[in-house]
Parts: structure tokens; sequence; C-alpha cells
């Protein structure tokens, strides 16, 4: 890699402090490589999006066999997925391709893949577990969503404090709901419809908290744009930085390799049971410590 491709594989990625060791080791270096590559073909960042979200519900159906080479090939192109879905994100930083419908898509790829997940292994245990699966598996699937937007939300906090705007994606529900208004169902219906869902995502994560968006209203308040000075975001940030692992834990890679493993040992509903157990607890407490820093930092305010 010359200097010059180092220095734009810098400037791919979102920072230090949230990145994953996996992603840094593995998908972060494939993705850039993918990034350079579309970016000469003139390849857009939503169209790699796109081609992730294939690649990724094909992943899904490769699971409903029984067949472990069949789940492999599956493994492999969730792998795949992955590195398109790690690739939009540093192509769009790489070309200033950053948009709101490119980080809505986003997060609706990582759906497909595992809505399709989902099915696929639940029509796999259909003949052991009846209709039982599928009840299981919704709400293993609702608290999968919790628990990633959550994950998403708290980690475009950090960045905010630590890059500022520019350098962060935290929305917010009453803009989304202005953008949302403003659209028109005759002539902007896909946008509309992902706007609307996007809105209620928004609002979902700041159901959860409570604490911090009183704090970051009154940081609002007596900052312009909530940009703090920078002892103020420097303590925010040596707060926020231990709870950035359990974020990434809450992500991809964690419960991708938990899948993986119980579909090597032929139980794939261990992954379902993981999710309502360790990483609904892992939830829970990221949750609650993230409160207690709010308040801590609203008294220092």
């Amino acid at each position: 890699m010359t200097e010059e491709q180092k220095k734009q594989y810098a400037e791919s990625l979102k920072s230090a402090d949230t990145e994953e060791w996996i992603d840094l080791v593995f998908y972060r270096p494939i993705g850039f490589r993918w990034a350079l590559f579309f970016q000469k073909l003139g390849v857009t960042p939503n169209a790699v999006t796109i081609v992730s979200i294939f690649l990724g519900v094909a992943a899904g159906v490769m699971f409903y066999f029984q067949s472990l080479s069949l789940n492999i090939i599956g493994m492999s192109l969730l792998v795949w997925a992955n590195s398109y879905d790690s690739a939009d994100g540093q192509l769009a930083r790489l070309t200033g391709q950053k948009s709101e419908l490119g980080r809505i898509l986003d997060g609706v790829s990582g759906d497909c893949w595992f809505v399709s997940i989902y099915v696929a292994i639940c029509l796999r245990l259909m003949p052991e577990w009846n209709w039982t699966i599928f009840l299981v598996a919704f709400w293993a699937g609702y608290f999968h969503s919790k628990q990633a937007a959550m994950a998403d939300y708290y980690r475009n906090i950090h960045l905010f404090f630590l890059k500022g705007r520019q350098g962060s994606e935290l929305d917010n529900s009453r803009q989304q709901r202005v953008i949302y208004e403003r659209l028109s169902w005759k002539d902007d219906f896909i946008k509309k419809l992902f706007q609307f869902f996007y809105k209620n995502y928004t609002a979902g994560q700041e159901h959860f908290t409570p604490c911090f968006q009183r704090f970051f209203t009154a940081l609002k308040e007596k900052y312009a744009d909530g940009v703090a000075p920078v002892e103020v975001r420097n303590l925010f940030r040596q707060k926020s930085l231990p709870l950035m692992k359990y974020t990434n834990i809450l992500s991809f890679n964690t419960r991708v390799i938990v899948l993986f493993v119980s579909l090597f040992v032929n139980m794939p509903w261990i992954y379902f049971v993981f999710e309502l157990t360790v990483l609904n607890v892992l939830l829970i407490y990221m949750v609650w410590a993230h409160e207690k820093m709010s308040r801590e930092m609203m008294d220092i305010l």
C-alpha cells in the first residue's frame, strides 16, 4: 500500500475509538480495496449497498439446508456481503458521497440479511419445533433490532463528541419527521417510505435515552449546535470510550460468530437463545451505564 493509499485508508475509517478489532484486521482492509475498485468504476456507495443486500439474502437461503457445505457457502456469502457493507461506507467517505438515503439503505441492508437468515432457520427447524420456532425467532428479531439500534446510536453520539457533527451521523426524530412531512407520497414514494421507518427508528433510540436527551438539549441551549468546549468533549469521550466495546459486541461480528458456530454444530436455535439472553443482558447494562454517564455530565454542565 502506497503512502497516499495509507492516508486514504485512514480517512475511510470512522475512528479508532469505535472500530472493532475484527473490522480493523479484516473487514476494513478488504472493504478499502473494494472501495478503491468501485471508485475506479464510478460505482456509487448506494449501488454497493444494494448488491450487499442480494448477497446477504442469498446467504440466508443457504442456512435453510442441513448440508454443512451449503451452510459454509452461506457463511462465505455473508462475509462477502459484510465486506461490501464496509466498502460502501468507506467509499462514501473517500468520495464525499455520504447521504441520508445511503445511511437508511445501510440499515435496511442488515435488516434484509437477518430477515432472510431468521426465516431460513425457522423453516429448517420446523420439523422439530413446529410453529413455536417462529415465535422464538420473532422475539429474537425484535430484540436484535433494539440491540443494533442502540449500539448504532451510542457509537454516533461518541463520534459527535469526538469529531463534531461532520464526523458523526447523529440524527434526531424531530428533524427526520420534518423531512418526512416535506416529501410527497405521489412524487417521492420510495424515499418517503424509507423516511417513515427512519423517523420511527430515531424516535425509538431517543425513547431509550431520556437522560442523554436532557443533557444534549441543555448542551445545545448553552453552546451553538451542541458543540461544547474541548474539555467537556474530552470528558464525555473519556466516560463514553469504555462503552464502545459493548456497542461492537451488539453489532455484527460477535452475533455472526455465534451464528456460524450454531450452524457448525447443527443447532441453529442456539443463535436465537444467545440473542434473547446474553445480548439482551448486555443491552440493558449498556443503556443503564450510558444513562448514568449522561446524568453525571448533566451535573457537570
